[in-house]
């Protein structure tokens, strides 16, 4: 099989890449930074992946915002009016996608049918997911990924959080009480391959034991055997995000109803055992 993949250069592009690599597939990474050019070296591809977007986590100005948004919907939308032009026009297209969508909640539990919320990032994930829709009038089979918390060894929240830890610098953010809905690298590319390989429609890239902050900051503590006794709180994650503190205070308890029902077995259902695996 063909695929390309936009922002394969990234934390999980580099992983999808390596494991599509490894199973035989031709892998094509493109920058989607010039949708013209991305749509070129799509021609003749089985499948399109597009993992491309701004950084999230960082404080919210209104250019920042719109950064986010942009990377999100006007190059999709780009890329999907140039792709409509090439001779040999790829079967399916793949889109990232977050939790974001369900917005923020502490009490709720969230599935690939729950509707969306109104929060910025929901807002954003909305508009993303619309113009990913959008492939179908290719004639595309259309797949989106939401995204939780990912974890591995070579970037993402793990490469931030383990110097502290290891340190013994470790907390809870905030209340501590809110949900991470996180998810092993591992399983996210797994999550990636089935909806490569024929899904169409939602997936929760979760896996299915999320726990709340304080419960994870337990498992992470005990992985490099330090105490965790320092909490970040909300005010000063304010201070620094704004309102993009939210990401890290509030959270969400989302759970991968469509991946298990489409058979994904997980390779890490539980918090403690991804993070001995990561450290």
């Amino acid at each position: 099989m063909k695929v390309t993949v936009l922002g394969a250069s990234g934390f999980v592009g580099r992983a999808l890449a390596a494991a599509l690599t490894e199973r035989g597939d031709d892998v094509r990474s493109v920058s989607l930074r010039d949708p013209a050019r991305a749509a070129e070296a799509a021609d003749g591809s089985d499948v399109v992946v597009n993992l491309a977007g701004a950084p999230v986590v960082e404080r919210w100005t209104d250019e920042r915002k719109r950064a986010i948004a942009s990377s999100r919907v006007d190059l999709p939308r780009a890329f999907l009016a140039a792709l409509a032009n090439v001779e040999r026009r790829p079967q399916a297209y793949v889109s990232a996608s977050a939790i974001g969508y369900y917005g923020m909640s502490r009490t709720a539990t969230f599935t690939e049918t729950s509707p969306p919320g109104d929060d910025f990032l929901a807002r954003v994930c909305v508009a993303w997911e619309a113009e990913a829709a959008h492939a179908s009038a290719l004639g595309m089979r259309v797949a989106i990924v939401r995204t939780g918390l990912v974890l591995g060894r070579d970037g993402g929240a793990l490469a931030k959080l383990l110097p502290l830890f290891r340190s013994g610098l470790g907390g809870p953010v905030a209340s501590g009480e809110q949900w991470n809905s996180w998810i092993h690298l591992d399983d996210h590319v797994g999550i990636y391959l089935l909806a490569i390989d024929g899904f169409a429609g939602p997936l929760n890239a979760t896996a299915p034991q999320p726990v709340t902050n304080r419960d994870f900051t337990r498992a992470l503590a005990a992985a490099v055997h330090r105490p965790a006794l320092f909490p970040a709180p909300e005010f000063a994650l304010k201070l620094v995000f704004g309102e993009g503190a939210s990401v890290l205070t509030e959270g969400q308890r989302v759970l991968p109803v469509e991946a298990l029902a489409a058979g994904y077995t997980f390779r890490f259902p539980e918090i403690g055992a991804a993070c001995a695996d990561l450290v």
